[in-house]
């Protein structure tokens, strides 16, 4: 029988930790697209314009204030999503193949 490192099972259950948290930044990336599309959609039915480039400046402002360079880049992979791009393959998605995708200005 071999003894266990103690450090070994604290490892794990900040792992564990870890797990859960990415979970719910993955529920509130989610949440955060619906709501997004939901403001496009209306912004569209109005005339308007997809994105906003002043809101997404915002945005990107209030991610580095807190998070400092990376928050930039974590801030425009958060807008890239909300804007429908899948990441990697830059295609657009929809909420239903009856919307259109609409290129981001």
């Amino acid at each position: 029988m071999t003894e266990e490192n103690p450090g070994a099972s604290a490892i794990a259950a900040h792992r564990e930790e870890i797990d859960e948290l990415d979970l719910r930044i993955i529920e509130l990336l989610e949440q955060r697209s619906q709501i997004s599309r939901r403001i496009q959609s209306l912004r569209v039915g109005q005339g308007g314009t997809r994105t906003v480039l002043s809101r997404e400046m915002t945005v990107l402002e209030q991610y580095t204030a807190r998070l400092g360079r990376p928050g930039a880049a974590i801030a425009m992979s958060v807008l890239e999503f909300c804007r429908g791009v899948r990441p990697g393959d830059g295609s657009r998605r929809s909420e239903s193949p009856d919307t259109p995708a609409v290129t981001a200005t």
